[in-house]
């Protein structure tokens, strides 16, 4: 197996400060880049503390956009949002106040229209009421919607449907 050649301390902080650069980074992100240039531990923490003062990292500005572009791009619900944060390691005071961050107007019209979509996309032989209502359930869950909003969501539907 190659060895990956090992890179200088000044070396790795230019190439971080391009990953850093190039789109917001959580802290476990740029740690991992770190360790592929294959530096020690110390020398790790000493580069992140650098990017952190220049300003090319920052967890809470990190937390807000990853959390408005999963809203906006891909239409999560904040429970995946969250899920996926703490997956990034993101603190839970920056979290909080990334999903702050998300319209709560607009949170609401984005499941409305994703369960409409859903609930009028489910068609077939032998597709009653329930089958659509456990499909769209189903289908907003897995997008990390709460499970109250969703109940709401569909009996909006359901209201207009009578």
């Amino acid at each position: 197996m190659f060895q990956r050649k090992q890179l200088t301390k000044e070396q790795a902080l230019q190439k971080a400060r391009h990953y850093c650069g190039y789109q917001e980074r959580s802290h476990q992100e740029v740690k991992e880049k770190l360790y592929t240039f294959g530096l020690y531990k110390q020398q790790v923490e000493e580069l992140l503390s650098q990017l952190i003062e220049e300003n090319y990292l920052n967890e809470e500005r990190y937390a807000i956009q990853f959390a408005g572009g999963r809203f906006r791009m891909k239409h999560w619900g904040r429970v995946k949002i969250k899920y996926e944060l703490k997956q990034n390691r993101v603190s839970e005071y920056n979290i909080k106040k990334a999903m702050k961050e998300i319209d709560e107007e607009d949170y609401s019209k984005t499941l409305h229209q994703l369960a409409a979509k859903k609930w009028t996309s489910i068609r077939g032989e032998g597709v009653n009421h329930y089958v659509k209502l456990s499909k769209t359930t189903d289908y907003l869950l897995q997008k990390g919607y709460e499970p109250e909003l969703i109940k709401q969501a569909i009996a909006a539907i359901r209201k207009k449907e009578d």
